[in-house]
C-alpha cells in the first residue's frame, strides 16, 4: 500500500508558496523553488509536480517549466517569486510571477510578468508584463505575489503587499516614508498620490482576453487601515490567492503574523470581504488556543492556498527547515468547508494527504515530524539563525533532524499501530565533525521574534518535569541500561506529557559520521496514536530514520 507523508514531495525538494490547481484529471502544484540550504528566497527555476486527482500518493516530477533567465529583467533581478497559473479563454495556460533579488530586494518594483504554455506542465515562454491600455507597465499599488482566476470568462488578477508604516501618526517625518520609497522604488509624489488610499494593500484588476492588458483598473479589495474591522488582529501581509466556491469568493492570504494562512469571504470579487479565520499555522499557533510562545516548530513565512481535489478540500502551505526562511517545503492538510462556508483551523500532521494515519510499519524519514520544539523556538521572517535549536537539515545526501538537545520534543501525527513491539531509529551523537553550519550571513527581520531568537541560545529548559533517568549534568557521562556510555535517550510517549511507553538509548559516537541503529521495546495499544520522541541527554543528538516492527 502506498503512503504519502508531509512534506508530500521528495524530502530534498523545496517548493514553497504552493498554488494547487486541478486541470483535467490531475492536480498540479505551482510555487517558488528554494535551494536546499540556500541563503535567500527562490534561488532555483520553476518546476512543477502533479498527481492524479484519485491518488495523492503518486506525485510525478514534471521538470523545469520556466527559467528565470527567460525574463528580460534577468540578471538584474535573478529570482522568480510566488507564481500562479490560470487557463485562459483560449485554452492556453498563463503563468504570472514577480522577480526579485537577494532577500527580496527589488521584489516590490514590478511589473508583474507573464509567460504562456500549451500545457499546465509547460514549457512556458515569456509573453510580456501586465500593462495599461497605452502599453505602459501597470504599477498601480505594489505588484507582488500575483494570483489569478478565470471567473466564468473574466480574468481577475489579485496582488499586493502591506506594511503599516502609513498608520503611524508621524509617518511623513519619522523616516518611514523614505523607507517606503526605497522599498517600493517609488517617488515621494507617487506614494503620497494615493491620498486617502494607500500604495499598500491587496488589490484586484480585470484583464483583457490577451491576458496582459488591463481591462478594469486595480482597486483595493480590503481597506488598508483595518483598525476596527474584522481584519484588525490578522491584517493582510502578502501571498494573495483566490478561489470561488459556489457564488462566494475566498481570498486566502498570509497575515502580518507571518506564520498563518488566513481567509476572507465576499459575494463580490472586488469588495466587501469579511475576515473568516485562520486555516493553518506552521507552528500550530491558535489551534485549540495555542499561544505564540508555545509554537510547536520554528515559525516564519508561509504562503499557499486551498483546492478541491476529487471532492475533498485541502490547504497547501509550507514549513521551514535549515533554521531559515529560505529552505521551505510544501505540506498539505485536508480541511472541511462547513455548511455556513466557514473553515476551521487544522493542525499540522505527518500524514497530510494520506487520507488517514500512516501505517506503523517499515521505515520513515525522521524529518516527517510535524512538531519539533525545545519549548523556546524562534519566529523568523526573511531570516537565518545561527543559534542552537533543533532543526531539519542536511549534510551531503543525508536529511535529518539536527541539534537535538535535552528536552527536545519530536512529534508525529498520526500512526496506525497494530502489534508494534519495537521502534528502531538511526541516530548519532552530534559532534563538531557532523554539525551542520549554514554558510550564509545571519539575518533577522523586523517581524522576527527577537525574544525567541535570543532564547534559542539559552540553556535547555525542563518542559517535561525533572529528569528521572540519571542523565546527569553537562559535565558528567551518562550510562545506559547495560552500563555503556550513552549520549542520551529518547523517551517514547503517545502524548507530550503522558506515560512513557518505551525508551531508545543513543550510544556515544565512535565514528562521528556513522549512523547507529538503536532500538527499544515499546508497549503501544493497537489503534491510531500520535507518537512523541522526547530526548533526555547532556550531549546533542541527530536523528535520521524511524522504523516500526
Amino acid at each position: 500500500m502506498k503512503t504519502v507523508c508531509n512534506p508530500y514531495l521528495p524530502i530534498d525538494e523545496y517548493i514553497p508558496d504552493a498554488e494547487p490547481h486541478v486541470f483535467g484529471d490531475r492536480v498540479y502544484v505551482f510555487g517558488s523553488h528554494d535551494q536546499e540550504g540556500g541563503y535567500t528566497y527562490c534561488m532555483r527555476d520553476y518546476v512543477t509536480y502533479s498527481a492524479p486527482v484519485t491518488d495523492l500518493t503518486d506525485w510525478r516530477y514534471e521538470g523545469v517549466i520556466y527559467r528565470s533567465d527567460q525574463d528580460p529583467d534577468y540578471p538584474n533581478r535573478k529570482y522568480m517569486y510566488a507564481p500562479d497559473v490560470v487557463q485562459g479563454n483560449d485554452g492556453r495556460f498563463y503563468l504570472y510571477y514577480a522577480m526579485g533579488g537577494d532577500y527580496g530586494y527589488g521584489g516590490y518594483y514590478g511589473p508583474i510578468s507573464v509567460a504562456v504554455g500549451d500545457s499546465p506542465a509547460g514549457p512556458y515562454e515569456y509573453l510580456g508584463f501586465v500593462k495599461n491600455p497605452d502599453g505602459s507597465p501597470m504599477q498601480k499599488y505594489v505588484c507582488f505575489d500575483p494570483a489569478v482566476i478565470n471567473d466564468d470568462g473574466v480574468i481577475r488578477l489579485y496582488y499586493g503587499t502591506q506594511y503599516s508604516y502609513e498608520l503611524e501618526e508621524d509617518f511623513l517625518t519619522n523616516g518611514r516614508l523614505e523607507d517606503e520609497m526605497k522599498m517600493f522604488n517609488r517617488t515621494r509624489e507617487e506614494i503620497l498620490s494615493y491620498k486617502e488610499d494607500s500604495i499598500n494593500g491587496p488589490s484586484m484588476l480585470v484583464l483583457e482576453d490577451d491576458m496582459v492588458t488591463v481591462k478594469e483598473e486595480a482597486k483595493h479589495i480590503i481597506p488598508y487601515d483595518t483598525r476596527g474591522t474584522s481584519f484588525e488582529a490578522h491584517p493582510f501581509f502578502e501571498g494573495a490567492s483566490i478561489r470561488k466556491i459556489g457564488s462566494k469568493y475566498y481570498f486566502i492570504y498570509s497575515s502580518w503574523l507571518n506564520h498563518e494562512l488566513c481567509y476572507a469571504t465576499s459575494d463580490k470579487p472586488d469588495r466587501d470581504f469579511v475576515f473568516g479565520g485562520t486555516i493553518v499555522s506552521n507552528g500550530d499557533i491558535g489551534f485549540h488556543g495555542r499561544e505564540a510562545k508555545d509554537r510547536l516548530n520554528m515559525t516564519g513565512t508561509t504562503h499557499g492556498s486551498i483546492e478541491c481535489i476529487n471532492g475533498k478540500w485541502y490547504v497547501f502551505f509550507h514549513r521551514l527547515t535549515h533554521k531559515s526562511d529560505y529552505s521551505r517545503q510544501s505540506c498539505a492538510e485536508e480541511i472541511c468547508i462547513e455548511s455556513d462556508g466557514s473553515i476551521r483551523q487544522v493542525e499540522m500532521t505527518s500524514c497530510g494527504l494520506n487520507g488517514g494515519p500512516l501505517p506503523a510499519s517499515g521505515s520513515y524519514p525522521a524529518v516527517i515530524c510535524c512538531n519539533l520544539t525545545n519549548h523556546r523556538m524562534p519566529h523568523g521572517s526573511n531570516s537565518i539563525f545561527k543559534d542552537n535549536f533543533p532543526n531539519i537539515t542536511h549534510l551531503g545526501e543525508d536529511r535529518f533532524i539536527g541539534e537535538i538537545e535535552n528536552d527536545t520534543l519530536i512529534g508525529y501525527k498520526y500512526f496506525s499501530f497494530s502489534s508494534v513491539k519495537i521502534i528502531s531509529i538511526q541516530a548519532r551523537e552530534e559532534t563538531p565533525e557532523n554539525l551542520v553550519v549554514l554558510d550564509a550571513p545571519l539575518r533577522v527581520d523586523e517581524r522576527t521574534d527577537q525574544e525567541g531568537f535570543e532564547q534559542a541560545n539559552a540553556p535547555a529548559g525542563d518542559g517535561f518535569g525533572n529528569d528521572s533517568w540519571g542523565i546527569g549534568d553537562a559535565d558528567s557521562q551518562a550510562t545506559g541500561s547495560d552500563g555503556a556510555a550513552i549520549a542520551g535517550a529518547f523517551d517514547i510517549r503517545l502524548t507530550p506529557d503522558g506515560e512513557s511507553v518505551g525508551r531508545i538509548e543513543v550510544p556515544v559516537a565512535e565514528d562521528p559520521m556513522a549512523w547507529i541503529s538503536c532500538e527499544g521495546e515499546v508497549t503501544i495499544p493497537d489503534g491510531t496514536h500520535a507518537l512523541y520522541l522526547i530526548y533526555k541527554g547532556n550531549k546533542k543528538t541527530q536523528l535520521k530514520t524511524l522504523t516500526f516492527s
